[in-house]
């Protein structure tokens, strides 16, 4: 594992090298959580069926909302901590991240108790069919005693990443992603000695993936220095919370017109429900490696920005978002090519094979420009440009809300899809606009 002697030196070196050594482990760490997810889908959806794998997908959308919330540490987290990494004080970023660290476990706790009594709510808000409901609530009720783990996996994460280091989280993922790919079947199928849990044993391995790397990470920060625990600075905490927020406002927007968006999907039945669910784990694959290299860059250009060396930060971005784009070529032809048999990766259900493969083929295009939206929109954050962001982002996904129902109405569930893919294409072209323009060249954190 990197330690703070041999973490990348992200502001002298090569910088295609320097891109290559942080953001490769960084894609690695993201490609190891969307392969447990997905290996997570499949057992739900082969074992208890498309009802099952509907309801996991709904809940995703309230997860999606929560996990917002703690990208809002993670953002401001790394932004913080990195440019003064940059800027020679380490000390400085170590207590930085304890604070930032105390805050959200507290912030996890009020989300854990907030969310467990409006349980019953979230799925009504959805008008989810009565099987999908019953599931969805098991599983979404077990996953939100996990969520402080959580939260805390997201600060220790930015703690290894502002100071350069990607490698120490992959391996941390690497040895908790194995157990629990283990752990999930065994749990909801009752293997051995191991009680029949069902979809409450997916969700109970989920939260394992990230707790276990939470404490793993926890006791390697604090012995390299990395987090020093203190009395919080509340002006710390405000100063992540400041760069953050923007970023967690995005998320949670999204996930409200998500739900929006599923209360739309609902009239067509559960296989469309658990086509949007599919179609989601078959992107999160270009996805999590869009977020990897965006973790990365986030870090290259706020430790460079500390330094003063603001063109090789305007460098780092354009160069991450070619190293990823060519993935995004790759990812558009297989949705168009091989769509039917990405899905029954998930389901053996005829119904929603077919609803899947529409959407997968619909959302190829998309796909050719993913890797721009997310990397950028790290980049952005790391130089603590977060609100132009949120606006432009989240601009485009409200768009859905009126453009959802109606082209539903005119198309059906093609419309639904369509409607996703062409959103998701202009939230690109925004941030690829906002890079350009420049103003987070002149951001202070």
């Amino acid at each position: 594992m990197a330690d703070g002697r041999t973490a990348a030196h992200l502001v002298s070196d090569s910088l295609g090298k320097t891109v290559a050594r942080v953001a490769l482990p960084a894609v690695a760490s993201s490609l190891l959580m969307t392969l447990f997810a997905s290996v997570d889908a499949f057992w739900v959806g082969t074992r208890i069926g498309s009802d099952g794998l509907a309801a996991v997908s709904t809940s995703l959308f309230w997860i999606w909302m929560m996990v917002a919330l703690a990208e809002m540490i993670g953002v401001g987290l790394t932004a913080v901590a990195a440019r003064r990494h940059g800027e020679g004080r380490p000390t400085a970023a170590a207590g930085v991240a304890g604070d930032a660290l105390l805050f959200t476990l507290l912030m996890g706790i009020a989300i854990t108790v907030v969310g467990l009594l409006a349980l019953k709510g979230l799925f009504q808000v959805m008008q989810t069919p009565l099987a999908v409901t019953s599931l969805g609530s098991r599983y979404l009720g077990t996953y939100l005693l996990g969520i402080p783990l959580i939260y805390g996996f997201f600060a220790i994460d930015a703690t290894f990443r502002a100071a350069g280091d990607t490698r120490t989280p992959f391996m941390l993922l690497v040895v908790s992603v194995a157990i629990t790919l283990v752990l999930d079947p065994a749990l909801m199928l009752g293997w051995g000695p191991l009680p029949r849990l069902g979809i409450a044993g997916a969700a109970i391995a989920t939260v394992l993936t990230r707790g276990a790397a939470f404490a793993m990470g926890l006791l390697l920060a604090m012995r390299r220095k990395l987090l020093r625990l203190r009395r919080p600075e509340w002006h710390s905490i405000a100063a992540v919370c400041r760069v953050g927020l923007p970023t967690a406002v995005t998320g949670v927007v999204f996930s409200i017109i998500y739900i929006v968006v599923t209360r739309t999907a609902t009239r067509f039945g559960t296989p469309a429900l658990a086509a949007l669910g599919i179609g989601h784990r078959v992107e999160s694959w270009l996805f999590m490696i869009g977020v990897g290299f965006g973790a990365a860059t986030a870090a290259i250009v706020g430790q460079n920005l500390g330094a003063g060396e603001v063109k090789r930060a305007e460098r780092a971005g354009w160069l991450s978002v070619a190293l990823c784009s060519g993935l995004g070529l790759v990812a558009c032809v297989a949705d168009l090519l091989f769509a039917p048999e990405l899905a029954r990766l998930f389901t053996n259900d005829p119904a929603v094979v077919a609803e899947a493969a529409r959407y997968l083929r619909i959302a190829a295009i998309s796909q050719l420009l993913i890797c721009s939206e997310i990397v950028l929109e790290g980049a952005l954050g790391g130089a603590g440009e977060t609100l132009p962001p949120m606006i432009a982002s989240s601009s485009f996904t409200a768009a859905r809300i009126p453009l959802v129902p109606l082209a539903a109405a005119r198309w059906g569930s093609a419309g639904i899809w369509w409607t996703i893919s062409l959103t998701a294409i202009g939230r690109a072209m925004s941030m690829i606009a906002l890079w350009r323009w420049g103003r987070w060249k002149s951001r202070s954190v």
